[in-house]
C-alpha cells in the first residue's frame, strides 16, 4: 500500500505518476493524517473497472441460473453462435 501526504500531489506529482503508472496500484492520499483521496493509473482504474463489470455479469448470471433460467453448455452455445452468423451471413 502506498500512502503520501496530500500535499506530495502538488509537489511530487511526476514522482507521483510514475509510482501509480509503474506499479498499477493506487495511492492513497492522506490529510492532516486523515485519509481523504485515492490516485490512480488510468489504465489501472480501467481494467478495474472491466474486472467489477464482468463480476457483476457472472453474478447475474449466477442468479438467474439458481432462479432456474435455462443453462446452456458450451457446445450449445457453440451451435447457437454457429447458427447465429449463418442467418447474419458472417
Amino acid at each position: 500500500m502506498i500512502i503520501k501526504p496530500t500535499t506530495a500531489l502538488r509537489n511530487e506529482y511526476t514522482e507521483i505518476s510514475r509510482i501509480a503508472k509503474e506499479s498499477g496500484e493506487p495511492i492513497y492520499l492522506t490529510k492532516n493524517g486523515e485519509g481523504d483521496l485515492v490516485v490512480m493509473a488510468i489504465s489501472a482504474f480501467e481494467k478495474q473497472k472491466k474486472l467489477l463489470e464482468l463480476k457483476a455479469k457472472i453474478l447475474e448470471a449466477e442468479e438467474q441460473r439458481l432462479n432456474g433460467l435455462p443453462t446452456y453448455t458450451q457446445a450449445e452455445v457453440r451451435q447457437r453462435f454457429a447458427a447465429h452468423m449463418v442467418e447474419e451471413n458472417v
